[in-house]
């Protein structure tokens, strides 16, 4: 049992809370894991409920990882997001200012659950590994954007990743809440982390294979919790 989140941290919708059963349904292997994934789901859910946003980062493959999340939670993954039922303010600003363009802002914008992926900055990873620590450039970006009620999804299949343990570090400082997707053995991550999904997998790409339906799964949830019925 990953720490102590057998208990619910906050409440969220049974339709959401339902579709970690779906994947464990999918996945059998990850029944080890449903208190971390029901607590990570959780944790995301408070952060957005909150104003906050979701923070990713790892290496390599993990890295495409996080991209990919991004582009799952920045717009509609399966349901739709219309603007104007969900920001009617935003419609109502966009008639005052811009009326010739509302009606395309309407049909095309998407309300977005807020995620960045700090892999794709390539000026500023380059310079902050060349000119000051290339161990850090994940803790730099954690420093310039994060805040307190932001969650970091940390992504590393070994949990010994330099960069993203630092990563944690300096979120954990900032009261930024951390959650971790590693392998079985978890590493270092696996209890610096406040939440710590070890998937039963030993070697990367074996691991990789089920990081992608969990994140998946937690874009689904969140976008059930906040979109859905």
């Amino acid at each position: 049992m990953e720490k102590n989140f057998e208990r619910a941290v906050i409440k969220i919708k049974k339709t959401t809370a339902k579709k970690i059963d779906v994947l464990i349904e999918r996945y059998p292997e990850l029944e080890i894991c449903r208190g971390t994934l029901l607590a990570a789901v959780e944790i995301i859910c408070e952060s957005y409920r909150d104003g906050g946003k979701l923070i990713i980062c790892g290496n390599g493959g993990s890295a495409a990882d996080a991209m990919h999340i991004v582009g799952e939670l920045m717009k509609g993954f399966l349901l739709p997001r219309r603007i104007a039922d969900f920001n009617p303010e935003f419609v109502k600003r966009a008639q005052e200012l811009f009326p010739a363009d509302v009606d395309y802002f309407k049909t095309n914008l998407q309300s977005a659950l807020p995620a960045v992926s700090l892999v794709g900055e390539t000026s500023l990873l380059t310079a902050f590994a060349n000119d000051v620590s290339p161990n850090l450039i994940f803790a730099q970006q954690i420093f310039g954007l994060g805040k307190r009620g932001d969650v970091l999804l940390a992504i590393s299949t070994s949990g010994n990743s330099d960069n993203v343990l630092f990563a944690v570090e300096v979120a954990k400082i900032m009261g930024i809440k951390t959650v971790a997707m590693t392998g079985r053995r978890g590493g270092r991550l696996r209890h610096l982390s406040d939440v710590s999904i070890c998937v039963p997998a030993t070697s990367s790409h074996t691991i990789q294979e089920f990081h992608l339906p969990i994140y998946h799964m937690i874009c689904l949830a969140a976008e059930n919790e906040f979109f859905g019925d």
